[in-house]
């Protein structure tokens, strides 16, 4: 089973889509790093994510300083935003992420890489949840003032979501 290191923006994306259970119907499996863990999630929302399957990952010594060269290259990236892509790298793994100068050090560094919409994408083809489940989502999702999803992508999968199957 292949394994996606998250971000905090997907788990909270998902979970303002009320979706984040559902992520876990998915054939992969689903890490964070300790250090995201402990500074953005360690709540109730973490708690529940523990229940649902998430693996917490502890970073290697030699990960770890690699997680710090990062962060020295990429000021602009979150400390725990360095140690997700180091794990991800490091140990062939894909990570999810919704920051846009993540992803672009992702792609720049040949991570496999998948954000919110691929994770609905997903929850879709698989038949793992109805199109209006997803569409309500989704929806919900875009309405808030932190959204950052491309408008035409999301405006392509509501009219998806919203076809009956």
């Amino acid at each position: 089973m292949s394994i996606l290191v998250s971000d905090t923006s997907v788990v909270i994306d998902l979970d303002r889509a009320q979706l984040i259970d559902e992520l876990f119907l998915l054939p992969f499996e689903f890490a964070v790093p300790d250090l995201l863990f402990e500074r953005e999630l360690d709540n109730e929302l973490g708690e529940r994510l523990i229940g649902l399957g998430l693996r917490i990952e502890a970073l290697s010594s030699e990960e770890v300083s690699e997680a710090t060269n990062v962060a020295r290259r990429q000021a602009q990236l979150s400390l725990p935003d360095t140690f997700a892509f180091t794990i991800a790298k490091s140990r062939g793994w894909g990570l999810l992420t919704g920051d846009g100068p993540l992803r672009r050090l992702a792609v720049a560094e040949n991570v496999e890489m998948h954000g919110v919409l691929w994770v609905l994408d997903q929850l879709s083809n698989g038949g793992h949840v109805p199109g209006i489940r997803l569409h309500t989502g989704l929806s919900t999702l875009y309405g808030h003032p932190r959204c950052r999803l491309p408008r035409e992508e999301v405006e392509q999968r509501l009219i998806l979501y919203s076809e009956p199957r």
